[in-house]
């Protein structure tokens, strides 16, 4: 795609300097801006891709178009790609009913990447402060029984929502512990200081226990 002088213009702005703080700087002074949202991704550029899905226009995302930046994120590295596919979720998929209805069905989705924000996006519910929804035992049954088969990309998202089960529902912790201690997933991660493990018996007990106070 030929970018227009101004798409030209904010990519001359971008450079391995770039933080994400000024990424949300431009974009809160460009606002909504499809269009140029659309330009940008087209650069296939990490950084203008951020920018550029912060700028999109919720309402014009299709399964045709996330189909297709979906294609386009598989292209990164590992790290780029997880991080854009997740900030597809936060910032435009998770704001709208018609997006919300969309990554419900995604479970078993032939892409990775979209399995993978199905189950982000049902821990997200769960930590981000609202009720639990009522799917908690049926989610917890489907991780016990797939969650060693999954991709790591899913893998991590189907742990997380484990680990958001225990803490925010009693009644499932020592279950979810209990998975965690079974599969042993991240038992010998090494986390850096003050972050939380992903291993769900250390998870859990973390976070459940700042609940507490």
């Amino acid at each position: 795609m030929k970018l227009s002088s101004k798409a030209e213009n904010i990519v001359a702005q971008i450079n391995a300097k770039t933080k994400l703080g000024d990424l949300r700087k431009m974009a809160g002074e460009i606002k909504k801006d499809h269009e140029l949202a659309l330009e940008l991704w087209s650069t296939g550029q990490f950084l203008p891709r951020q920018l550029a899905l912060l700028i999109m226009d919720k309402k014009q995302l299709s399964q045709k178009l996330i189909d297709s930046l979906d294609n386009d994120i598989k292209q990164h590295s590992e790290e780029e790609r997880l991080q854009l596919i997740d900030w597809l979720m936060a910032n435009q998929l998770s704001k709208d009913k018609k997006t919300i209805a969309l990554m419900e069905t995604w479970e078993n989705r032939q892409s990775s990447l979209q399995r993978r924000i199905f189950w982000y996006h049902q821990a997200r519910l769960r930590w981000v402060g609202q009720t639990p929804p009522p799917n908690s035992e049926e989610l917890l049954s489907k991780i016990e029984e797939r969650i060693e088969k999954e991709v790591p990309e899913v893998q991590w998202a189907m742990n997380f929502t484990a680990a958001q089960i225990g803490i925010f529902e009693k009644k499932y912790r020592s279950r979810c512990v209990a998975l965690g201690e079974r599969t042993g997933l991240y038992k010998d991660e090494i986390v850096a200081k003050n972050c939380t493990p992903n291993y769900l018996p250390k998870f859990i007990a973390i976070q459940a226990d700042k609940l507490k106070k």
